[in-house]
């Protein structure tokens, strides 16, 4: 579900979290597909019809840009990581995936470079989220686009959780291992947003919030996904949340 996060300098065991070859990689493609459909209509029209540069920031194992590409045909997809083993797999996806950090010394690309940037399920990791968009409006160009997707913790399920006092899912309390919740796998997550909570923070950075969808999530138990997809046409109950925003 998770790709891995660009999250700067964090501390040395953070780092050592995401460079473990078992730490997952890759995002459900249901969501991928999505997310890649709402970019793919925010850039038709004759504005767009010149070949544009897309950027998948912590594109972890490059499966998301993979997925995305053949609907953004005639476009530039570049996967973006600091993770040396991520790039390494994405390079076997996608043309072109080079190393960058959001915070620290910045991402290798000047500023309003970019048309679009896909930010897929990394600022749930961040120990920084502010800096991380304040730097993807600079590389981005006046009026880019921004396609960002995270769980949402008010996913439907999570709702009766914390009412039968269980931790919810995608929410996690250490690094080693899973504690009161559903799930199997630790995943990194720092932070996690609403739908409110997302569309305030993105729209506080310097972005006009233009859609919100929802999408659901793979590791949801097959009984239950139908019910899972039925709530993505209610994104404030979706497992998860795709959001798109424009570069004011």
């Amino acid at each position: 579900m998770t790709t891995r996060a660009t999250t700067g300098a964090p501390p040395r065991d953070l780092r050592d979290f995401y460079e473990n070859p078992a730490v997952p990689v890759a995002s459900g493609t249901p969501r991928s597909l999505r997310q890649a459909r709402m970019l793919a209509r925010a850039l038709s029209g004759p504005a767009t019809a010149s070949p544009q540069t897309i950027l998948d920031i912590g594109c972890g194992d490059g499966t998301a840009a993979a997925t995305a590409a053949p609907l953004l045909p005639g476009h530039r997809v570049i996967g973006v990581d600091w993770s040396q083993d991520a790039l390494r797999r994405a390079r076997t996806r996608i043309p072109y995936a080079v190393r960058g950090e959001l915070t620290g010394g910045g991402l290798p690309f000047a500023s309003g470079s970019a048309d679009a940037v896909l930010f897929s399920e990394v600022v749930e990791h961040l120990v920084d989220p502010d800096a991380a968009l304040d730097e993807i409006r600079r590389i981005l160009r006046p009026g880019g686009h921004l396609m960002l997707s995270t769980p949402n913790l008010a996913a439907w399920y999570n709702r009766g959780l914390l009412l039968a006092g269980v931790q919810p899912v995608f929410s996690e309390v250490s690094l080693r291992g899973i504690h009161g919740r559903p799930g199997t796998e630790v995943v990194g997550h720092l932070r996690l947003y609403t739908a409110r909570a997302l569309k305030e923070f993105v729209a506080a950075s310097g972005f006009t919030v233009e859609r919100l969808e929802g999408a659901p999530f793979h590791g949801v138990p097959r009984p239950l996904r139908p019910l899972d997809r039925l709530a993505c046409a209610r994104p404030q109950l979706a497992s998860i949340l795709l959001l798109h925003a424009r570069r004011t």
